[in-house]
């Protein structure tokens, strides 16, 4: 049986990322890929922004990976050449009652390390897109946009520069966690010995890990599909800044985000599926979005929007419940020598991919560790306990 010492599985963004910082680190490192392309995944299927850090929980995982991978991901893309604009956003409120969360926003946003953050009347937000209709808004000069392929193809140079292999077309039918390591069988029956395995799968996480002989049930948390829809503006839209409206339960709201071509699209909503092969985008929904849209652009003409893609999130909670925070786990949760799990990886996983990736670098043995009082988390079956999980943050 082959050896090697480190695998991800997983080649979209953050799979990526982690495999890089490992190969970088001096480790031996295989990207293992069910698809026959890097990145098929939610990582091709999102709005490609490079968010600030501003609605999460105080140290909350979600919140510092992308404040830091903000920053990171910014540098990576200036050296590489990566495409980018440090676009900017402009967060709206269309009522009175808005207006009043919007200090709150902003007040979350410094705990969390953002403090750019200003504070906009209706006609100073006016002043910067002309077409825009609201009651006051808070301007985010660090938010941006990116070209994601662009950026998967050049950690997956990295990874190969350094050593390491990315391997598609190479899905697994199960684990096996054995005192020598982790035995992982592919479809097709090759056999591989790892000392240590990432799970990046994505929206797969879950049920990957389900199939790991030796990982304890109760530490697998149910994965959830929520689908986005995306809708495309037929012609040039006449905003040059993202426009997200105040967040609504279960997402961003509908938003206005740009490609680097300067194409404008609408999206995501939140639908929740029982697939995450359901990425049809039914052009009914579109009704919805016209609504949405025209609370904060009334000119928005109808038939201008045109069904455009879906990509699903993959979460870690369901409809009605909680938000979860990323879920890094470890030896120190879970009892699995050399195995860490990252279940809900959903956005900002973009802007925290490579943040994520020295984390779990920096956890040398994949140890994690619970941060005591953060929230929202995940509550294992039978436990009252609500926790998030860091991993390698403090000294082994």
């Amino acid at each position: 049986m082959d050896q090697v010492e480190c695998v991800v599985i997983g080649a979209g963004v953050v799979g990526l990322a982690v495999a890089r910082a490992l190969a970088l680190g001096g480790h031996e490192v295989m990207v293992l890929e069910a698809a026959s392309a890097i990145g098929t995944g939610t990582s091709s299927r999102n709005s490609e922004v490079i968010h600030a850090g501003i609605y999460y929980p105080k140290d909350s995982l979600k919140a510092k990976l992308c404040v830091q991978g903000k920053q990171l991901l910014y540098d990576y893309c200036a050296e590489r050449g990566i495409g980018h604009r440090r676009c900017g956003k402009l967060l709206v409120a269309t009522s009175p009652e808005q207006v009043a969360q919007l200090q709150g926003i902003k007040e979350r946003a410094e705990r969390n390390g953002v403090s750019d953050l200003q504070l906009l009347s209706a006609a100073q937000a006016r002043a910067m897109e002309s077409a825009l209709v609201c009651d006051a808004a808070i301007f985010s000069p660090s938010t941006g946009i990116v070209d994601s392929h662009a950026l998967m193809l050049a950690l997956q140079g990295d990874i190969e520069n350094a050593g390491g292999m990315v391997v598609l077309n190479s899905p697994l039918q199960r684990a096996d966690c054995t005192p020598t390591g982790i035995c992982l069988t592919a479809a097709d029956g090759t056999q591989l010995l790892a000392k240590r395995v990432v799970n990046a799968a994505g929206l797969q996480a879950p049920a990957l890990a389900a199939r790991f002989t030796g990982l304890a049930p109760q530490h697998v948390p149910r994965g959830w599909f929520a689908k986005g829809n995306y809708f495309t503006l037929a012609g040039r839209a006449p905003f040059s800044h993202l426009i997200y409206p105040v967040p609504q339960v279960g997402g961003l709201g509908v938003h206005l985000t740009l490609d680097l071509g300067g194409q404008a699209k609408f999206g995501p909503d939140v639908q929740w599926v029982d697939s995450a092969e359901d990425l049809t985008v039914d052009a009914a929904r579109g009704d919805a979005f016209y609504a949405e849209v025209r609370k904060y652009w009334p000119a928005l003409e109808d038939g201008a929007l045109i069904p455009g893609y879906a990509g699903i999130r993959p979460k870690i909670h369901g409809p009605g419940q909680a938000d979860c925070d990323f879920l890094i786990q470890g030896e120190a949760v879970h009892g699995v020598p050399g195995l860490v799990n990252l279940f809900g990886i959903e956005s900002p996983g973009l802007t925290s991919a490579l943040a994520i990736g020295e984390l779990v670098l920096s956890s040398r043995s994949g140890k994690c560790h619970p941060v005591p009082g953060s929230s929202p988390g995940l509550q294992h079956p039978g436990s009252s306990a609500t926790h998030t999980l860091d991993c390698g943050s403090r000294p082994q």
